[in-house]
């Protein structure tokens, strides 16, 4: 099934995002220009402080010189003027944020049929469908359509956002701070965002997610210290931690049950 929607409306024909070089915490400039663009992954890695959020930020606010960092954003090559940047703030940017929950008292479906019918789409309850279909793919506890806002747990909150970022919003750029946390299938949930064909820039700590994008960046004193493409060992190698993380959530789905776990008990 083809989940990615299409609508005329889009915000703006994106085909690339650039930052330009902006400077360290010491005031030390960074050397490299960073390029983005659709149907990439893009993984911030660095120690807590190092500059991940800073650099999300930036993106965040379309940049012009005006931050901290002095980095200025380039949509399609180009800094935008004072007027088009006003304009897009708030558009071209989505983002999911470490700790989601809703204060909106209604059902799911109800929600995501109205955010549908606020898209304009040609089948608002066939998208609303998709959607609420895609989240519970991704929960790790299911829930059901006429489940209050309100009452979803923390991961279903994200899942539900997840999805309806993927398929329901126009935004050409997708920033995520640490989705590791949000108890969701993050492979699932990477396959769903990549199907956008959105830019996506994510801050982690997770080894299976570093390695699973497409580069990495790696962030020391505030700056972009390196840019790491995948490589083919690094594919072996996510395989292997990939299966070592499935290993692990069937011990503990098996704890949780109160299931036998010597099958992995093996030494």
């Amino acid at each position: 099934m083809d989940l990615k929607l299409e609508n005329e409306n889009r915000v703006l024909a994106l085909t690339s995002l650039s930052l330009t070089p902006g400077r360290d915490k010491a005031g030390m400039p960074e050397k490299a220009l960073i390029h983005f663009k659709p149907g990439e992954i893009t993984a911030l890695l660095g120690p807590t402080g190092a500059g991940k959020s800073r650099f999300l930020g930036d993106i965040e606010s379309l940049a012009a010189g005006d931050t901290p960092t002095g980095r200025t954003v380039l949509l399609n090559g180009a800094a935008p003027d004072e007027d088009t940047r006003f304009e897009l703030q708030g558009r071209l940017v989505a983002q999911l944020t470490q700790n989601m929950n809703f204060v909106l008292d209604m059902g799911v479906m109800d929600f995501l049929r109205t955010h549908a019918l606020s898209r304009e789409v040609a089948d608002p309850q066939g998208a609303a469908l998709r959607v609420f279909e895609a989240a519970n793919e991704l929960a790790g506890e299911p829930f059901y359509a006429h489940t209050q806002l309100t009452q979803l747990s923390g991961g279903q909150s994200r899942a539900l956002m997840i999805a309806d970022t993927a398929l329901l919003s126009w935004s050409p750029v997708l920033l995520i701070d640490e989705i590791e946390n949000a108890g969701v299938d993050k492979r699932k949930a990477l396959e769903l965002l990549l199907a956008s064909d959105k830019i996506i820039v994510m801050a982690t700590h997770d080894p299976v997610l570093a390695l699973a994008a497409d580069r990495r960046l790696v962030f020391e004193q505030g700056a972009v210290a390196a840019v790491l493409a995948r490589t083919e060992a690094e594919d072996c190698l996510l395989a292997r931690l990939e299966d070592m993380e499935r290993q692990w959530s069937e011990v503990r789905e098996a704890l949780r049950r109160g299931a036998d776990v010597t099958p992995w008990a093996a030494c």
